[in-house]
């Protein structure tokens, strides 16, 4: 996307605008690092016991794929039909559901009324407008367990051409988090694992109150 390119031309496109064509590509490019590299900052976040995880916007399923190997119980929703074919290939030898289901409000996941302990959003949150963002932070909160856990990455940078994304914060999403009942957990910066000029990233994690009622479930 062109640096002039307005906010009613990047709302007009798909979230997923781009993904499709460069299926292969991006494939091979998420799976050249590993999820422990990707994820460095926040791996004391995710659980150390079997549960149920739901990875949003799944790619390639290099992270799905990652964490069925530890035993956890794993949806990958991946809505990039090319991803999710690739995903499935790659990863055959891991217990993983896929299902095509995006944000902002993960209809089917919803429908099927399955709490997660972990939610995690790599690369995604950047996709959604500022009234996505809102829809799409009370989805999830509704789909956590008590005490479950969201991680995410927000990315930070220029924009691929053909490709929609918004700038989003740390503060706002901090924000919405607690609007929806989520603690605030951790809070953390990094380059690019990829190397890429100019990108930057930021981790976040949220807990669900145990005890606290969720707004929006």
């Amino acid at each position: 996307m062109s640096r002039d390119a307005t906010s009613e031309q990047l709302q007009g496109m798909e979230s997923t605008a781009g993904y499709g064509e460069a299926a292969e590509a991006l494939a091979e490019q998420y799976e050249s690092v590993t999820f422990a590299e990707v994820h460095r900052e926040v791996l004391h976040l995710f659980p150390t016991r079997p549960g149920t995880v739901l990875d949003v916007g799944a790619g390639s399923g290099r992270d799905a794929a990652a964490l069925a190997a530890q035993g956890h119980r794993v949806v990958a929703a991946e809505p990039t039909a090319e991803l999710r074919s690739l995903g499935r290939r790659r990863h055959a030898d891991q217990r993983i559901e896929w299902t095509d289901d995006a944000l902002p409000e993960l209809p089917g996941l919803v429908a099927a009324g399955t709490r997660f302990d972990l939610i995690l959003l790599t690369a995604v949150w950047m996709h959604l407008d500022e009234r996505q963002r809102t829809l799409a932070m009370a989805r999830l909160a509704g789909l956590l367990t008590g005490g479950g856990r969201i991680i995410l990455s927000l990315r930070h940078g220029p924009v691929p051409e053909g490709r929609r994304m918004f700038p989003v914060t740390a503060q706002e999403t901090t924000g919405l988090a607690r609007r929806h009942g989520l603690d605030f957990l951790h809070h953390a910066q990094r380059e690019d694992p990829h190397g890429r000029p100019g990108v930057s990233w930021t981790y976040l994690g949220f807990e669900r109150d145990e005890t606290r009622d969720v707004a929006g479930a």
